[in-house]
């Protein structure tokens, strides 16, 4: 394996804060000769919170692929934005945070639920879940009605995560639980200690897999 292999993580928001999570989120997963590198994509909204921010970001998404090399992309953010689109841009794996951290939460539970920052997300996350062909494992989602702003740096955020997340696990039925948002990044240990289920920070599982392609190619 080369020593100089590089998985760029992208956050398509304009907020710092969900960067400098990432960072911290990602630094287990730190290997000898793969860089794990987190970038904001400046021209991006502060949060990604509507279809109309998802189609913004699609392209100045697809130009930051085409000028920074890199082994592999992680798109860091639950509606997968501009993942095709990327896709299409190289020859190299772009990776989704929603398509991965589903997957994840496949091989963890029969089903499993989604806490999404705010509820006019989940029709879109409906959406992306029966193009998978896996809304049948879906147990619920239940919305935080929060910024994704506040879920990055919110005095309140993981009291929200845990209130939710038992309502997922005890009215829902779900074995795992997957955090729809990046900004959630620093929440999932205490969210997992709390719930006493698996809880799937996208973000990690998406470069957990492209860690896994990068090691092998």
């Amino acid at each position: 394996m080369s020593a100089d292999r590089r998985i760029l993580v992208i956050n398509p928001n304009s907020n710092e804060a969900v960067t400098r999570g990432l960072d911290g989120a990602l630094a287990p997963l730190a290997r000898p000769g793969i860089a794990i590198a987190c970038r904001t994509l400046a021209e991006g909204p502060f949060g990604i919170q509507s279809q109309a921010d998802v189609e913004q970001v699609a392209l100045p998404l697809r130009d930051l692929v085409r000028r920074e090399a890199a082994d592999a992309y992680v798109i860091a953010c639950y509606s997968d934005p501009g993942l095709h689109v990327c896709r299409e841009a190289t020859d190299r794996p772009v990776l989704g945070i929603a398509e991965c951290g589903v997957l994840t939460a496949l091989a963890r539970a029969d089903r499993f639920g989604v806490i999404a920052v705010a509820s006019r997300s989940i029709p879109r996350h409906l959406r992306a879940l029966r193009q998978m062909g896996v809304s049948d494992r879906l147990a619920g989602e239940r919305a935080l009605e929060m910024t994704v702003a506040e879920t990055a740096s919110g005095p309140d955020t993981l009291a929200r995560m845990i209130a939710v997340g038992r309502d997922l696990r005890d009215r829902d039925g779900a074995g795992a639980i997957v955090m729809g948002c990046a900004g959630m990044a620093l929440h999932r240990r205490g969210l997992e200690q709390e719930l006493g289920i698996p809880v799937i920070d996208p973000t990690q599982a998406a470069v957990a897999m492209a860690i896994g392609i990068v090691a092998v190619a």
